[in-house]
């Protein structure tokens, strides 16, 4: 009994340290590189971090995330952003801020972005720097979608750098694959009309690891009297609570032939009248996963090596989940310099 007191007094006390952080933190700031909006579409905003000195490769980059979540994740805190590392290392670093869709964007579908948004976002770069070819990096559906545009268009792309990218969907490894066989997504973006909500997405992607959100619970107890902790909880929150609906003609499109049909692997995949066949992706590839992603198995990333026509391409594993790679402690020791030595070697 006496220990029992003694836990609830211990807990009463955090809870008011608790309460006094909280009352001291004014805002949660995320994604605080400074950059400069260079070109705008739509919903979309390409962006150029700003650099305190020139860059030291020749070949600027163009980030390319998902459209799931935001490119926020990134650039989560000071001491956890992939974009300055990546800065740091002198890069010349572009990327693509899809925004949220509304209703008027329901009828967007892959050829809209891979065929529009984005080459064009590359063209901008292009033309800029004068370069017939751009580096491009990417993450999860964004890499899917950054492979089917450097497979239409390999001149563009002098470097490809993939991460935790899903490619071929015919396992089950994972329960995002599972699910997903199953599913009716005509019913779903229909039901929706035509914008699948964020918040639906971000209950999904909690159903996967339903003890996460015990293990969020408990490291929020543990931060309360901890203001440093306290704020990297809060900006991770932040980050997901931001998560944009979907066009549902792309999204509908995404799921019904790639996680359905594996069109992309078995060359059926067409993207505005034209067939995407990896093995026109010819440039070096730098593919990398992650051995403990729930999200994106290792087996529907591996795959990708085997199946475009590069010649020089590597295969890159790293220990931890889909968002330990950019966040991660390891991460900010480990990736970046990594991806940026490797895109060094190349930068001719």
């Amino acid at each position: 009994m006496e220990k029992l007191v003694q836990e609830f007094t211990n807990m009463g006390t955090k809870l008011m340290k608790g309460f006094d952080t909280l009352s001291k933190i004014e805002d949660v700031d995320i994604a605080t590189s400074p950059k400069t909006a260079v070109y705008k579409e739509d919903k979309l905003t390409l962006y150029r971090y700003d650099r305190e000195t020139d860059a030291t490769y020749k070949t600027p980059v163009l980030i390319v995330y998902a459209l799931v979540n935001t490119y926020k994740m990134l650039d989560l805190q000071p001491d956890r952003s992939y974009i300055k590392n990546l800065l740091a290392a002198g890069l010349d670093v572009y990327l693509i801020d899809w925004g949220f869709p509304g209703k008027g964007d329901r009828y967007l579908s892959l050829d809209d972005y891979i065929n529009g948004y984005i080459n064009n976002c590359v063209d901008v770069i292009r033309k800029k720097h004068r370069l017939e070819s751009i580096n491009m990096m990417s993450i999860c559906q964004g890499g899917t979608m950054s492979v089917i545009y450097a497979s239409l268009y390999p001149n563009k792309i002098k470097n490809l750098v993939t991460h935790v990218t899903p490619v071929d969907f015919k396992g089950n490894d994972g329960l995002l694959f599972r699910w997903s066989k199953d599913m009716d997504f005509d019913k779903l973006v229909d039901a929706n009309h035509g914008l699948v909500p964020g918040d639906f997405l971000n209950q999904g992607f909690d159903m996967l690891k339903p003890m996460m959100k015990v293990q969020k619970q408990q490291a929020l107890t543990n931060s309360l009297d901890d203001k440093e902790k306290l704020l990297n909880f809060l900006r991770m929150e932040k980050w997901i609570s931001e998560s944009p609906d979907q066009a549902g003609e792309c999204f509908r499109q995404f799921m019904t032939d790639l996680y359905q049909k594996n069109k992309l692997v078995s060359g059926e995949l067409e993207v505005g009248g034209k067939k995407v066949n990896l093995k026109n992706l010819t440039s070096p590839l730098l593919n990398i996963y992650a051995t403990e992603d729930h999200l994106v198995p290792p087996s529907a990333t591996i795959p990708l090596n085997d199946l475009v026509g590069s010649t020089d391409k590597e295969l890159y594993s790293f220990k931890g989940g889909h968002i330990g790679v950019f966040v991660g402690g390891k991460s900010q020791k480990e990736l970046a310099p990594a991806v940026t030595a490797w895109l060094k070697k190349r930068d001719n």
